[in-house]
C-alpha cells in the first residue's frame, strides 16, 4: 500500500493527488492508494482519500504502508522515518497558493541530500522518484536528527522573517 500524506494545514495540493492519479493510470502505480488529504477536496475511483483521521490510524497505516509520498512537512516525512520507511517528499509552493512560503523546499533538499528521503523539486518527477525507490534505502533515522532537522527549519523561518 502507498500512503499519500498532505497533512493538516489549510493549504490545498492538487498537483500532488492529480499526479499520483496520472501514474496510476498509466500503471507506474499498481498498489493500492490510501490519501490523508487534509484540505485538499479531490474525488477519485483510483485511491481511497479521507480528510483526516486519528493518530493512532494514521499511524498504524503509515506502519502498513510500503512507500510514503508526502509535502515536505516535517511532522509527515518525521513520521514516515520514524518508522523507517520509503518517503518521496514534494515541497508546496507558494507560487501556486499552497503555502505561504518556500520553506518546504529547503525541508525537502536537506532531508534528500543526507540520504533520508527521495526529494523531488516539482510533482512531474514523481515518476522517476517512484523508480528510484523501488531499490532506495534511506539512512537510518534517529531521534537526535530531529533536534537539528528544527535547527535548519527555525534558522530558515528567522532568515525569511528578518
Amino acid at each position: 500500500m502507498i500512503l499519500v500524506l498532505l497533512g493538516t494545514q489549510n493549504n490545498d495540493f492538487h498537483r500532488l493527488l492529480d499526479e499520483v492519479e496520472r501514474n496510476i493510470k498509466i500503471g507506474n502505480i499498481k498498489e493500492e492508494v490510501i490519501v490523508q488529504a487534509g484540505f485538499t477536496k479531490y474525488y477519485s475511483e483510483d485511491m481511497k482519500i479521507f480528510e483526516m483521521t486519528s493518530r493512532t490510524n494514521l499511524e498504524r497505516m503509515v506502519e502498513e504502508a510500503n512507500l510514503i509520498i508526502t509535502h515536505a512537512g516535517v511532522g509527515s516525512i518525521e513520521m514516515g522515518l520514524e518508522k523507517g520507511k520509503k518517503v518521496i517528499a514534494v515541497p508546496r509552493k507558494k507560487i501556486f497558493g499552497e503555502h505561504v512560503n518556500n520553506h518546504q523546499k529547503d525541508i525537502e533538499e536537506e532531508l534528500s541530500k543526507k540520504g533520508f528521503i527521495i526529494g523531488i523539486d516539482d510533482v512531474e518527477l514523481l515518476e522517476q522518484a517512484l523508480k528510484k525507490a523501488k531499490c532506495f534505502v534511506p539512512n537510518k533515522y534517529e531521534k537526535k536528527d530531529e533536534t537539528k532537522m528544527f535547527d535548519i527549519i527555525k534558522e530558515f523561518i528567522d532568515k525569511n522573517n528578518s
